[in-house]
């Protein structure tokens, strides 16, 4: 009986000991917030850099404010309607929202793209609108250089791209 009841204890040791083991061996990375943009040597253009690091680039929740652009949204609102080509399509619609960072010199770069439908499920537009979208948003040169303490931070922000019939409808925030 003894030995049963050790048998038992050594194997229950054992068990206790390799899942434990794993654990703490297993060292994850995890990003300072969701959605934090990460440098992609394969898709980042490599002369952009952030001046501050990138733990301390600023999200669009700490700013307080909307677009943060030379001329206002009245601008930005202006050059996609003069550059954006329509594709005439019933099955395209949707959102379509691009994320980036905007440094202490006022350039951007690390452009993310996110697409989905009316109810946020995941979608695949024509090719050519998400393209005409990113290539126009990486055009836009004057994003005002955010200050914080009187020192100039980097920062993210984002545009949301409303998609209706493959038109272009509207453009948040």
């Amino acid at each position: 009986m003894k030995s049963s009841f050790l048998s038992i204890i050594i194997i229950l040791f054992n068990f206790w000991n390799c899942n434990t083991d794993k654990k703490v061996n297993e060292k994850q990375e995890y990003l300072r917030w969701i959605g934090d943009i990460e440098q992609n040597d394969q898709i980042d253009e490599p002369e952009f850099k952030v001046c501050n690091g990138n733990e301390y680039v600023l999200q669009y929740f700490n700013l307080g404010e909307g677009p943060v652009y030379s001329g206002e949204k009245s601008k930005i609102l202006n050059i996609f309607k003069s550059k954006y080509r329509p594709i005439s399509d019933k099955t395209q619609n949707g959102l379509i929202r691009i994320r980036f960072i905007v440094n202490c010199d006022g350039k951007a770069g690390r452009f993310r793209i996110l697409q989905s439908d009316y109810d946020y499920q995941k979608k695949e537009f024509n090719k050519e609108i998400g393209s005409q979208l990113l290539n126009i948003t990486k055009g836009i040169e004057k994003w005002e250089v955010f200050k914080r303490n009187e020192a100039p931070v980097d920062y993210y922000m984002y545009l949301i791209f409303k998609i209706t019939d493959g038109q272009l409808t509207e453009i948040l925030p």
